[in-house]
């Protein structure tokens, strides 16, 4: 049927290489891992051969010049598109893949009617793309075969070396990467859900971008979870995080710095500077924290790598002991990226060439130094523990609770230690580490049992739900001191938070940031997560309700939920509360006039007390008839639901009964009392009468019924003669055999034929009579009226001849002949249905006739014509 390898999506074909068939079934490729990230499957963890080969393949996707110019939501679709897409096979190049137009927009963030107004005609129009509608059998649209045409003209040019070649295996990698970030989520039948992505609440306005630049950057993330920057001068500005992305994007620095700051408030990216030892600004950096994530490493183990010796100033790389680089590590017991990436971080360190050799101490405070140490600098040989250097303050970084005693005013080595005069007998911190390694179990580590387990147990980092992170983000060092079972309260009574906000008409996407603004609202009336010594009754009772000044449901302290303005009741209680205290001082100075200070506050407080009681008792009067209604409704409502079940299955079976009753025509059984043929037929008489109405109102004399009859057998003789033909080309295109077969599905088609001609007709017959009417007097007439009425208008009278003005006129004159035309047409079709409608008059039989006949005189010439 089609002659042209491909057909875009409005029919017009377009060049291209031929699609191999068509697919009815859309389908997309599963995502892999585990949901949390921590799998080994996981969509994140690519090595680094992988990571580069798809940096390229995209890179090379996007450079290509059909790609290049276009918008951001434009090239993303073509990277959803190109994951999407089918390797070939052994020599056919077969790399299409098939979506539909909301599936599409929900990969972009935006709406179906944006992607097919502005995305798929932009790709098309620049050959990026061709597209093919699918249809199933009735000829409804199921889908969109697409073909992304940088990759086909990859496979032909530059075969499995070109970039864009990736095989099987590498685009199915790519899918589960671009679904871990930004995909929408499903839940196939008889297959594991497959959840939404990071960004897949992210839709709107610059979500194409955002999701875009995540894709860029992971691409161009190591395992360390630190983002490749660009060298060279940037701008202090925008930093060189926004220059990076800059680059990815094509964009410049300034809008590449409002997408790292979306990106950043999404909780996907986090930006910081290097800690430096000289406690300056270091250079900025930008983690991508799924990256860190799928690869073990979080941002809490790089600032702990980082920070984790505050109290120590700079030293010089040839420091011995725990002054040296490698010494300080050990002895702080780094771990996490910083121990990962070895030299790479070991090549920014910034570090003052004349740093101290020395610790720095507490004022007026001697530190203890054992004389088991190597190069006798404080803070050597205290093993793996990452404890402080023993002072007079020592434990204070152990928690307090019943296994480790409260950190004391004096250090127990002190006691003892040689600066006070005492000969030690064995190293503090030898014995601690004999306790413990007498405490560990079989496998070398430590037996936890009780509170101990349950703090192994817990989630250091947030929750992996993006709109949890994004809500409990301001209260992350409380959710860190919380024990497991704590956190999974927490998190249920957040969920449950956030689905109140959404059922009080806050917008889905707004509600975590509400939530959040809720936490650092209650933090600041608290003074802060330094004030909080109990966080999991805070966040409980305090932190996560809701609460309301007032009796409107969308009142929080105060502040709407909705629009985030003061909250208009509350400003009417308060008004009210003033105006009773006024009413009732008012009252008291006229009935008890005289009264000390003192004595009339108290009365005013009574007075007070006794309104407020009366306002409680009657709402809570009010609140009981409300229940009552409220179950009132319910019971209706659970009454209605009932009939209209009761009224359904009725329906039901009615239309049950119904399907069984035979074709009133033909006869033929469960016909619901009308087969389709016998339909048609119907339908068929009542076009082919309209068109020989329409024949007659347009060419019949309609004072003349044997014009009228002439006009109307000639439509319905061109019908016949119409329906003939195309029913012998329907023969000539078929199997007659078949049709001989079934004679009546046979004749089911041929009285689908026949509409379908009768249908054709009747437009046909119409434009042929508004065409004869738009040419009669009355159509001129009212013509040259409407085109010197134009003519006269005041913006023309300057230039009635000037060409604006005989254009307009001729507009308006072309409109009042069509009018005219219309008006004509329905004023005939009216008069011949009223002409069809009435009964036709049956001739006087000769008995009625003769009495009148009888009474008649007859004159001279009558007689004598009666007598001859």
């Amino acid at each position: 049927m089609l002659d042209h390898p491909l057909w875009d999506i409005v029919g017009n074909s377009v060049d291209g290489p031929r699609f191999p068939g068509q697919r009815n079934a859309l389908r997309s490729v599963p995502a892999s891992g585990k949901p949390d990230g921590d799998g080994p499957e996981d969509p994140l963890r690519l090595g680094q051969p992988m990571r580069l080969r798809l940096r390229d393949a995209v890179q090379a996707l996007l450079a290509d010049p059909s790609i290049a110019g276009l918008k951001d939501a434009p090239k993303l679709a073509a990277v959803v598109l190109y994951a999407k897409s089918r390797a070939p096979k052994g020599e056919k190049n077969d790399n299409q893949t098939s979506i539909w137009g909301a599936e599409l927009g929900r990969w972009l963030g935006m709406k179906e009617s944006t992607v097919h107004h502005k995305v798929l005609p932009v790709l098309r129009g620049t050959d990026a793309l061709h597209t093919q509608v699918v249809r199933d059998g009735t000829g409804h649209p199921t889908g969109l075969d697409c073909l992304v045409m940088p990759l086909w003209n990859a496979h032909k040019s530059g075969g499995a070396a070109h970039p864009l070649a990736l095989t099987k295996a590498e685009l199915a990698t790519l899918l589960h990467l671009c679904e871990a970030l930004f995909g929408h989520g499903w839940t196939p039948e008889n297959k594991e859900p497959t959840p939404p992505g990071l960004l897949a609440g992210r839709t709107g306005k610059g979500a194409a971008t955002d999701r875009l630049g995540l894709l860029l950057m992971v691409l161009n993330t190591g395992a360390s979870g630190w983002l490749q920057l660009v060298g060279g001068s940037v701008k202090k500005r925008e930093g060189r995080g926004a220059a990076t992305l800059a680059r990815l994007l094509g964009c410049s620095p300034s809008g590449a710095r409002k997408v790292l700051a979306r990106l950043t408030e999404a909780g996907v990216v986090a930006r910081q500077r290097k800690a430096t030892s000289t406690r300056m600004n270091g250079r900025g950096r930008v983690m991508l924290l799924p990256v860190a994530r799928a690869h073990g490493r979080t941002l809490a183990s790089v600032e702990a790598t980082e920070g984790a010796g505050p109290v120590f100033s700079a030293r010089p790389d040839g420091a011995c002991g725990d002054h040296g680089p490698a010494g300080a590590a050990g002895a702080l017991g780094i771990t996490g990226i910083g121990g990962a990436e070895g030299a790479g971080d070991a090549a920014d360190r910034e570090r003052p060439d004349g740093a101290e050799l020395h610790a720095d101490h507490a004022h007026l405070v001697t530190p203890v130094v054992p004389q088991q140490l190597d190069c006798g600098f404080s803070g050597e040989g205290r093993g793996a523990e990452g404890r402080r250097p023993e002072r007079v303050c020592t434990g204070e970084d152990q928690a307090v609770d019943d296994t480790v005693g409260v950190a004391g005013s004096r250090s127990p080595v002190a006691q003892d230690g040689p600066l006070r005069g005492e000969k030690p007998k064995e190293s503090q911190v030898n014995e601690q580490v004999g306790q413990r390694a007498a405490g560990a179990g079989a496998g070398g580590r430590p037996k936890a049992g009780g509170w101990e387990k349950a703090q192994q147990q817990r989630r250091v980092a947030l929750p992996a739900d993006l709109r949890l992170r994004v809500a409990l983000g301001p209260v992350s060092w409380l959710w860190e001191r919380l024990s497991g079972w704590q956190q999974d309260q927490v998190e249920a009574a957040a969920k449950a938070e956030l689905a109140h906000l959404a059922g009080l008409g806050v917008a889905p996407e707004g509600a975590p940031r509400l939530l959040a603004d809720r936490l650092t609202d209650r933090l600041a009336e608290t003074g802060g997560e330094a004030m909080v010594d109990k966080p999991f009754p805070w966040l409980i009772r305090r932190g996560l309700p809701q609460r309301p000044a007032c009796s409107h449901r969308k009142c929080d302290g105060g502040v709407r939920l909705d629009t985030g303005e003061d909250c208009e009741n509350c400003g009417n209680v308060i008004q009210l509360r003033r105006a009773w205290r006024a009413r009732i001082g008012a009252d008291i100075d006229r009935e008890l006039p005289g009264l000390a200070d003192g004595e009339r506050r108290r009365v005013l407080e009574e007075r007070l007390h006794e309104r407020v009681a009366a306002e409680a008792e009657d709402l809570a009067w009010r609140q009981e008839q409300a229940r009552a209604e409220r179950a009132r409704r319910e019971a209706a409502r659970a009454a209605a639901a009932e009939q209209a079940e009761r009224e359904q299955q009725a329906a039901a079976a009615a239309d049950a009964a119904r399907q069984e009753l035979a074709c009133e025509d033909c006869g033929r059984g469960r016909a619901a009392g009308l087969c389709e043929a016998c339909d048609h037929r119907r339908q068929t008489e009542a076009l082919i009468g309209e068109a020989g109405l329409l024949a007659a109102a347009g060419s019949a004399d309609l004072s003349k019924a044997g014009s009228i009859a002439t006009a109307v057998a000639g439509a319905r003789a061109a019908i016949g003669d119409s329906t003939a033909a195309a029913w012998q080309e329907f023969l000539e295109i078929t199997d007659v055999a078949t049709l001989e077969v079934d004679p009546q599905a046979a004749a089911d088609v041929y009285a689908f034929t026949a509409f379908q001609v009768a249908q054709q007709a009747v437009g046909e017959y119409q434009d042929n009579a508004l065409a004869v009417l738009s040419r009669t007097g009355e159509a001129e007439a009212e013509a040259r009226r409407a085109y010197r009425s134009e003519q006269g208008r005041p913006w023309f009278q300057h230039n009635p001849t000037g060409a604006d003005a005989v254009a307009a006129a001729a507009r308006a004159a072309d409109t009042a002949r069509e009018r005219v035309a219309e008006h004509l047409l329905s004023a005939r079709l009216e008069q011949l249905r009223e002409r069809a409608a009435a009964p036709a008059r049956r001739p006087a039989s000769c008995t009625e006739r003769l009495p009148g006949l009888a009474g008649r005189p007859l004159d001279g010439d009558a007689t004598g014509a009666v007598i001859a």
